[in-house]
């Protein structure tokens, strides 16, 4: 019944044991393993954020050092460049000579 009015998929579970079911009991069941699997969800997009920082900062240091300097344009668009292209920017850090090699892996 509870699943019908919430819109939601209560497993059995979340349901205290018999035949009866206090309905408080099922529902902050419910509602506890919601907010567990938002914490962990919120945990593995934080680790996620962390390690593309970690690696946006890794690459920045090591272009300024094969580039001398980058530009502010430059040092936003890594910033703001997803997981997946810093990674391919890693791979082909040693065949960058200018920022343009680094705008064309990127973009």
């Amino acid at each position: 019944m509870a699943a019908t009015f919430t819109h939601t998929n209560i497993r059995r579970e979340d349901l205290p044991e018999g035949d009866e079911i206090n309905m408080c009991e099922a529902m902050d069941r419910l509602f506890q393993r919601f907010e567990n699997q938002g914490m962990e969800k919120g945990e593995l997009i934080g680790i996620e954020k962390g390690k593309r920082e970690e690696k946006q900062n890794t690459l920045k240091d090591l272009l300024k050092v094969k580039l001398g300097t980058l530009s502010s344009p430059l040092e936003n668009q890594l910033t703001n460049t997803s997981l997946e292209k810093l990674n391919e920017l890693t791979l082909n850090i040693f065949n960058v000579t200018n920022e343009e090699d680094v705008l064309r892996i990127i973009n």
